[in-house]
């Protein structure tokens, strides 16, 4: 099994908005998780403006990553 690198989407301070919850207004990166094992998990935690917090992988080589669900840099 090969070492995974991570290559991560947002960082700490980026507005974004989601493209599938425009009623959640715009959001911003408040925390980014990053697991130590290779290949593990990174996550971040937005904020936005009428939903509150939620958090996403973070990992564009991931099908799981926030920008393939919707998130988008403002």
């Amino acid at each position: 099994m090969r070492n995974q690198i991570r290559k991560l989407y947002l960082s700490v301070g980026e507005a974004v908005v989601h493209l599938r919850h425009p009623e959640w207004g715009e959001g911003t990166v408040v925390e980014e998780m990053n697991s130590t094992v290779p290949g593990g998990l990174s996550m971040v935690r937005i904020n936005f403006k009428h939903a509150g917090q939620r958090t996403f992988d973070n990992n564009i080589e991931s099908l799981w990553c926030c920008y393939h669900a919707g998130v988008r840099r403002l």
